[in-house]
């Protein structure tokens, strides 16, 4: 038995670990969001089995033979792989990505909008060229409506000045605008040929950029009955930027994954992706003991496909540009041995 263990911080960097050590950050992780969330922490056995994945010192670890799940790209996830179709094509036949996404470099629907007729003929091309499915992705990014880039005034200034009634308003009006600008980007990719709509980072600017993403995905859902729609998180808590909105009768702000993924579902999604935001300078270990605890409820009560985001800088995964293999082969086999997810 080796005295130490080699793992990660959250930022990607080497470490040794003692096995007690380990041992304790996996408690400590589950106990963080378990008190922080309200949620059951994980079970001794569970975090037995975690512990044993991350006390190997192998290279590389992956789930039994028949356990695999599907993998799904997102933006990010395909960005080295040279123009748009080609590296989708890389990703189909060489790296056994399951469901593949074009994607804009502004990857905004608000920028998309303006260059929409470019990327609608992108996705013709490649669903002549892929066998895999081929969703079309950007996110919300209900930050780009306000001042000097968009039309409302801009909340985060008005905020700090105590000018609350005036920010509110405008992230309403804000999400109008992004509602509109989602469901014409969306249309259009629908018409192109496209086999899902992926809304990506929902909520990155707070409860209003949750609200609008709801909001087009139910407009979506209601016109087009068979359109695919995936519903991925900006992160693990809904940030109460306005503090009052609510959808299907429910405030949106403060709500951790289990409340999100019955938002998403309600609205007409067809697949969700909770995310967690990793902690840089705790151990993996004990980001993706604390990641797994805050999304077990949500698998659990789950009536729809949950793919957790694990890439940069969430679900466990370090936040480096190239992400260390020994590190996200770790993440990804725990989350599917312990959730029994639908895919990654």
């Amino acid at each position: 038995m080796v005295a130490t263990i080699k793992t990660r911080l959250g930022d990607g960097s080497l470490i040794e670990l003692s096995r007690d050590d380990l041992r304790g950050d996996l408690e400590a992780g589950t106990l963080a969001a378990s008190t922080r969330a309200k949620v059951p922490h994980l079970a001794s056995d569970e975090l037995a089995h975690l512990f044993d994945i991350f006390a190997s010192n192998s290279r590389f670890t992956g789930v039994d033979i028949g356990a695999e799940v599907i993998l799904s790209i997102d933006g990010s996830g395909n960005a080295d792989s040279g123009s748009s179709v080609d590296g989708l094509v890389q990703w189909q036949n060489h790296l056994g990505a399951d469901i593949l996404e074009l994607w804009n470099h502004d990857y905004s629907f608000k920028a998309v909008k303006t260059v929409l007729s470019f990327e609608a003929q992108a996705m013709r091309a490649a669903q002549r060229n892929l066998v895999a499915p081929v969703q079309y992705g950007a996110m919300p990014d209900l930050g780009r409506y306000s001042m000097p880039d968009g039309p409302c005034p801009n909340w985060s200034q008005l905020l700090p000045e105590g000018r609350i009634d005036e920010a509110r308003a405008s992230q309403e009006e804000a999400v109008e605008h992004a509602v509109r600008d989602m469901v014409f980007v969306a249309e259009g990719m629908w018409e192109a040929g496209t086999d899902a709509i992926d809304f990506d980072t929902a909520g990155a600017a707070g409860d209003a950029d949750f609200l609008a993403t709801l909001r087009a995905v139910k407009v979506l859902r209601d016109k087009y009955p068979d359109m695919g729609i995936e519903l991925g998180m900006a992160t693990e808590f809904v940030l109460g930027m306005h503090g009052e909105l609510a959808h299907a009768g429910r405030r949106l702000a403060g709500m951790w994954a289990a409340d999100q993924l019955a938002m998403a579902t309600q609205a007409g999604a067809t697949v969700f992706g909770p995310a967690v935001t990793v902690d840089t300078g705790r151990t993996v270990a004990w980001n993706t003991a604390r990641t797994l605890t805050l999304v077990k409820p949500c698998v659990e009560q789950a009536t729809i496909p949950v793919h957790l985001n694990v890439g940069m800088g969430v679900g466990g995964v370090p936040m480096a540009l190239y992400c260390p293999v020994d590190a996200t082969a770790r993440v990804s086999r725990a989350a599917v041995d312990i959730l029994r997810l639908d895919g990654l």
